[in-house]
């Protein structure tokens, strides 16, 4: 990828889908999401890879053990996966949360994802920035300061990410769903301003409201999780992902507002043009009564009317105390 396009997608942000662990550890369910993502037509499609022996300490969280052993896949499994993402042009990216799966999924990897539980996980992001390509991190769980640092510590392993293009953010936060007063979408334009990076939004909200502001606010990158139904499903995630029409109808809302964005420079639009808006709705300058030749015109003798035939409304200073030429009725134009 070429820096200057490394977070743009098809339609202006990045739009990621993340299948996460919405799979739940079943092959043929993980590769039925994964079609069912590319062809809702979105950038990225995302997973995890884990272990849960390189993850979570069996004797002190031996709950959350069992589920992440739960929802492994094979890396023959997570290959194919994200073969089938390269067949369809879209990009394959993954959560990678331990160095030994980095080294046999890495050259499907654009690039790196680093969720928010690793953001202080320095062991793992300088084995991520060793290899120098560009990485998302997401800031749930951190303050200000945490983000600021983590930045540092990847700078200081690596110079290209210096390269403000090799760096993005996530603002999010990590409960599931997230409350719409915990959303924080200002965040966006406090990490702008503190870090000048490329800026986006994970999404743990319920709906697509939160990212079609997040968009709004000038969030470049957009995650969300992605399942084919939320009925009868168990599993956490399920709940705030969205569906494939969700998602095809999330996407032609970003269109829609690409197009009522529309252009920086302020002119005149053709439609206003072709309107002859420009004369219809503006103001020229008129007499109130029938002015005599000879006359000086005073201020109390004009009035300022649509339609803007003749002099500007802008210009009438320089009519007053000019002397009439002419006999004019009131309300014609002037010359």
């Amino acid at each position: 990828m070429k820096s200057k396009n490394i977070w743009k997608g098809k339609f202006g942000p990045l739009i990621i889908a993340e299948i996460g662990g919405n799979h739940e550890g079943n092959f043929n369910y993980a590769k039925k999401l994964v079609r069912l993502a590319i062809s809702s037509g979105v950038d990225v499609v995302k997973l995890q890879i884990y272990q849960g022996a390189n993850l979570v300490s069996p004797i002190e969280s031996k709950k959350r053990f069992k589920h992440f052993k739960k929802f492994e896949l094979t890396p023959n499994q997570h290959i194919s996966l994200a073969k089938m993402c390269q067949k369809a042009i879209v990009f394959y990216l993954a959560s990678v949360w331990d160095k030994e799966s980095l080294l046999w999924i890495d050259k499907y990897l654009k690039f790196y994802k680093s969720g928010s539980g690793d953001l202080t996980a320095y062991p793992i992001l300088s084995e991520l920035s060793k290899r120098g390509k560009p990485i998302i991190l997401s800031t749930g769980l951190s303050t200000m300061s945490e983000v600021i640092k983590t930045i540092k510590f990847i700078r200081g392993q690596n110079k290209i990410y210096e390269n403000n293009q090799y760096l993005s953010l996530l603002q999010c936060t990590s409960s599931y769903p997230t409350s719409d007063n915990e959303v924080n979408l200002n965040v966006i334009q406090n990490f702008k301003k503190n870090t000048n990076l490329t800026i986006g939004y994970s999404h743990h909200n319920k709906g697509d409201l939160a990212l079609v502001s997040a968009y709004l606010l000038g969030a470049n990158i957009l995650e969300f999780h992605f399942t084919d139904t939320r009925k009868g499903k168990k599993f956490r995630d399920h709940k705030i992902s969205l569906t494939p029409t969700e998602t095809k109808q999330f996407i032609e809302k970003i269109k829609k507002i690409n197009l009522l964005l529309g252009k920086k420079e302020k002119l005149p639009t053709e439609s206003e043009i072709k309107s002859n808006h420009l004369k219809t709705f503006r103001r020229a300058m008129y007499f109130k009564k029938d002015m005599k030749k000879g006359s000086l015109i005073k201020e109390e003798d004009l009035i300022c009317l649509r339609p803007n035939h003749g002099i500007d409304a802008r210009k009438y200073k320089k009519l007053i105390g000019k002397k009439i030429s002419k006999n004019i009725k009131a309300f014609s134009k002037l010359n």
